[in-house]
């Protein structure tokens, strides 16, 4: 099969959108399925931020990628892009003859995408990785009724696909609520589970002592945003600082938002038990949540979130926002503990829980573990290779 992906986000942008897209292409090409990715150019700068040779990424021997001119666009990580369309870019993509045509967002690429399946009559997929209000707060528009318009728009889009998929419900039913109809289902962003596993005992403490954390570790992993609701957090941590001995907040990632969560740390005296580790490589990324006992998450915008995942195939439990997407992978007192959103008294509540009770740790480790293997890369490749058929033999149906 030959697939023709479009995406505004990829690699290296620190993103879950570009750490799927990279996951599942790896996986599809080594069944045999051909991808050809339509992405932005980034710049050496954005590589570094990653702390990224500068380089192109190597996926598969059946993967290749089109790097194309791409203006900046706001993001927390200060490396997104949109593509700049041309309206042309089908004709080049006529000579792949790919069988069907994916898209990841719905602007520069989206459009590319989405005329490339109207000019080649070729099948498409889009997958709505956004929750649409979370979105418009990075947009320079304000108005509300020009918010009200893009708003429509996105479904406007969706609705030119044939098939539209999503990593939580509470996307697709967000769009439902302005005027988004075609079929749709939910299909999980694909977990590596032979990089994100349990460490041993022995092998944690040492982690520990490896990465200079104390001897009970609180992580949060991902973007340094507003909208993550990581001050939440370091109140917490402030909380329990003479409850639990040992205690610490792990932070790694880079945001707009680091300085006020350092300022917040040291107003509230609890400097020394908060330690930002900034981007760190992929096999430290690995190593910290195998050192951390406790993933802590309460962002109200996660479409899903694969560091939460991460830290279920870890084996340790997260207490979440009971917020979108969380809502639908923390299943509460069985893989970890849904709270209120905002409720940061409730967050230290159930971190000195789990702290006194390393029994149910271990117990809602082991429920994180059972969730998350259903969302490995294997399963979820074969997820999407059914799917392709599927809209491929729908459409093909329709045309005769």
């Amino acid at each position: 099969m030959k697939i023709a992906v479009f995406s505004d986000n990829f690699y290296p942008e620190l993103s879950g959108i570009s750490d799927s897209l990279v996951e599942q292409a790896s996986e599809l090409s080594r069944l045999g399925h051909q991808i050809d990715f339509f992405v932005p150019c980034y710049g050496e700068k954005d590589f570094a931020v990653s702390h990224l040779p500068y380089k192109e990424i190597e996926i598969g021997k059946n993967v290749s990628i089109h790097r194309l001119f791409a203006l900046p666009f706001p993001a927390p990580t200060k490396q997104g892009r949109m593509i700049l369309p041309t309206f042309l870019r089908w004709i080049a993509l006529q000579k792949k003859h790919p069988d069907i045509i994916h898209t990841h967002l719905f602007f520069g690429a989206g459009f590319e995408g989405l005329l490339a399946s109207f000019f080649l009559h070729k099948p498409l997929i889009g997958t709505s990785h956004t929750p649409l209000t979370e979105f418009l707060k990075y947009s320079p528009i304000k108005a509300k009724f020009l918010n009200n318009f893009a708003l429509r728009f996105v479904s406007w889009y969706y609705n030119r696909c044939d098939f539209v998929t999503a990593p939580s419900q509470s996307i697709l039913d967000e769009m439902k609520q302005y005027g988004f109809y075609k079929p749709s289902r939910v299909i999980s962003n694909p977990i590596d589970l032979n990089h994100f596993f349990p460490a041993k005992e022995d092998e944690q403490a040492n982690l520990k002592k490896e990465f200079g954390l104390d001897s009970f570790v609180v992580l949060y992993t991902g973007r340094l945003a507003q909208e993550k609701k990581i001050d939440d957090i370091i109140r917490a941590i402030a909380i329990l600082k003479e409850k639990i001995p040992g205690l610490c907040l792990a932070i790694t990632g880079h945001g707009d938002v680091e300085d006020s969560l350092r300022t917040l740390a040291q107003e509230l005296n609890i400097v020394e038990k908060v330690k930002f580790f900034g981007t760190v490589s992929n096999t430290d990324h690995a190593h910290i949540y195998q050192a951390s006992d406790i993933f802590a998450i309460m962002s109200t915008a996660e479409t899903q979130s694969l560091s939460m995942m991460k830290a279920m195939a870890t084996g340790i439990p997260p207490i979440g926002a009971n917020a979108r997407g969380l809502a639908e992978y923390i299943h509460d007192n069985s893989n970890g503990y849904l709270i209120d959103p905002g409720d940061y008294q409730a967050l230290a509540e159930k971190i000195l829980f789990l702290y006194e009770h390393p029994e149910e740790r271990k117990r809602l480790g082991e429920g994180g573990i059972a969730t998350v293997k259903q969302f490995s890369r294997t399963k979820i490749a074969k997820e999407w290779e059914t799917l392709y058929t599927n809209v491929i033999d729908t459409f093909n149906q329709i045309k005769k």
